[in-house]
């Protein structure tokens, strides 16, 4: 589970979501025959400051928060916790405008490279990984 999914407010399923969230269409086909998402239906998502490169946080979408955030260009991600969709800033504000997206060499994990507005993290720390470093390993 990422920490930065806490405290965000959960997306509604589409049925329910504002007519300015709506997905244009579902995953597109060519999309979703690309992505491997594993036996939960979720797939890593590493999200990157496009700016500095820097690493902002690792939480999971499923096939409707990746079609939500390729839809809206903003981040939507699936909390296992929760077991649902929640989006990135919207009790915060500290939005994540998304600049790209891109899979690995295997297909099984996202790198979104976002404008971040904002702290990352819950916590209010730049990014989920700041001040956490592992030293006695």
């Amino acid at each position: 589970m990422s920490s930065s999914e806490d405290t965000e407010t959960p997306v509604p399923p589409e049925s329910m979501l504002p007519e300015s969230m709506l997905p244009a269409s579902v995953l597109p086909d060519s999309v979703r025959e690309a992505v491997r998402f594993n036996a939960d239906g979720l797939v890593p998502v590493i999200t990157q400051d496009a700016e500095t490169s820097e690493v902002l946080m690792l939480a999971w979408m499923n096939a409707e928060a990746l079609g939500i955030t390729l839809a809206t260009a903003q981040g939507v991600y699936f909390s296992r916790s929760r077991q649902e969709l929640w989006r990135k800033g919207a009790t915060s504000g500290n939005v994540q405008q998304v600049v790209s997206l891109a899979l690995d060499c295997d297909g099984d994990t996202v790198l979104m490279r976002v404008q971040q507005s904002g702290p990352a993290c819950h916590t209010g720390t730049t990014t989920c990984f700041t001040g956490r470093e592992i030293t006695d390993a």
